[in-house]
């Protein structure tokens, strides 16, 4: 049996000078919701790409993410084996 679950992904970004920010939020299919930041920040020497700070701040972002769902996981695993979880990057 195949089962098809999307979850839902926003990413957004704000360039304010020569920061750039990245906010993403996941709504998993249960509604549970993860929400995470990133940000660049570009060297007053560095040539104008705007897309690269945008890269770099949604790389840090969904690596926040990506930390918030391995604690989730592993919570959820906790919680049914009563064991500790060891879930690594």
């Amino acid at each position: 049996m195949e089962t098809i679950v999307g979850w839902h992904i926003d990413l957004e970004f704000r360039e304010i000078d020569t920061k750039t920010e990245a906010a993403v939020m996941l709504r998993l299919h249960d509604g549970t919701e993860l929400r995470a930041h990133g940000r660049a920040n570009k060297h007053p020497d560095d040539p104008e790409q705007p897309r690269v700070g945008e890269e770099i701040a949604a790389a840090r972002a969904l690596n926040e993410l990506a930390r918030q769902l391995l604690t989730k996981a592993g919570v959820e695993i906790e919680e049914v084996t009563h064991l500790r979880a060891h879930l690594a990057m």
